[in-house]
């Protein structure tokens, strides 16, 4: 038998993980550390405080919360002053850590969005797997520049990303996020239509009431509002009627909301560099109409009964969303839907391929010792 690896999963740092979660992001990496435990490896979480799975964790792995002096200056783009100033020392000490311990570790399964890993590859002495999950970062590219002959690899969320990384000299293997596996259950339609993710202006929600509005449908939103400016301006006047607000719901009630849907409308208008929502919602058995940006389109093409439309197009999105509102409660459709989605998704599909590349990674490391 394959012996268990001992892997230190590095988690992005501006949100808790722990339901409900804050953002595709968060819930891929949470959901990553209870499938790697589940599949018998020893993982310990470096996150912000507050994350459910710090457990096992030292205090050296312990990142410092965000904290904002008030809801409304609350963001998912900026930090409150001072902050990044003392999260930059805590990063320092995780990997100061780390590199002591590098006897007990044998991979560092990478999420963060800070340069300072990067930078710190060659003193970890520890093989570095990096996942990119964003556009590039300008001080990421540079961290990676900086560190000629470091033990490490890059895995990215999806072919667009893959692609807008290698544009600045960071070459990436393909990995797309995976569902874990018993999370979400076949719905039966019959609702209209859902929204669900962050509340920001480049996931556009407020275009998705546009499109429900003029296919003359219901649509329910869900979801964290990480802008409140933007949801008092764009949002909530467009909601009423048949439009409504569900709120920043649990994995259990977010189950239910969006398998009662007939169709699920995706609105980003960013490069996109996965979609995670997308995955969710055709897991539930739920059609997909979407904008195609970024790496939306690779998830959403060859999916049963779901559609990509140009970003922006509120109108074809309307169109989209009727024509496959109208199957989105046949029994037969939404089981190939879930079928197509979980065979390529799933925990269980995907989770064999990144141990794969981790023992790759640690493999490496082993020879260039």
């Amino acid at each position: 038998m394959t012996r268990r690896l001992r892997i230190v999963v590095i988690a992005p740092a501006r949100h808790p993980l722990r339901e409900p979660h804050a953002g595709g992001l968060e819930r891929m990496v949470w959901e990553r550390v209870l499938s790697l435990r589940d599949r018998g490896h020893e993982v310990l979480l470096c996150g912000p405080e507050g994350s459910d799975l710090l457990d096992a964790s030292p205090p050296e792995l312990v990142l410092p919360a965000v904290r904002w002096p008030d809801s409304r200056s609350a963001s998912d783009t900026t930090y409150p002053t001072g902050h990044l100033e003392g999260l930059d020392g805590a990063v320092r000490g995780a990997v100061r850590w780390m590199a002591a311990a590098r006897e007990r570790i044998d991979v560092i399964d990478n999420h963060s969005l800070n340069g300072i890993v990067l930078d710190a590859a060659a003193e970890l002495g520890l093989p570095l797997v990096t996942t990119l999950h964003t556009p590039p970062l300008p001080e990421m590219i540079a961290a990676h520049h900086r560190a000629p002959g470091a033990t490490r690899s890059f895995l990215a969320v999806s072919e667009h990303t893959r692609a807008a990384w290698a544009e600045h000299g960071v070459d990436a293997t393909v990995l797309p996020n995976s569902l874990a596996d018993g999370t979400w259950s076949l719905g039966r339609g019959g609702g209209g239509l859902v929204w669900s993710g962050r509340i920001v202006p480049e996931k556009a929600p407020h275009l998705a009431l546009e499109a429900a509005r003029l296919a003359g449908l219901p649509i329910a939103l869900a979801g964290r509002i990480g802008d409140q400016r933007y949801f008092e301006r764009e949002v909530l006047p467009r909601l009423g009627g048949g439009a409504r607000y569900a709120g920043e719901l649990g994995q259990r009630d977010l189950d239910e909301l969006v398998g009662a849907a007939d169709c699920a409308l995706v609105t980003p208008m960013w490069p996109e560099p996965f979609g995670l929502v997308v995955a969710e919602a055709l897991a539930t058995g739920t059609p997909v109409a979407a904008f195609g940006s970024g790496g939306v389109a690779e998830i959403v093409v060859g999916a049963p009964s779901s559609r990509v439309v140009e970003p922006g197009d509120v109108v074809a999105l309307a169109r989209a969303a009727s024509g496959l509102a109208a199957r989105g409660s046949d029994p037969a459709v939404r089981a190939a839907v879930r079928e197509h989605t979980l065979l390529r998704y799933s925990a269980s599909a995907r989770m064999p391929e990144l141990e794969a590349r981790l023992r790759a990674a640690l493999l490496t490391a082993e020879v260039v010792a």
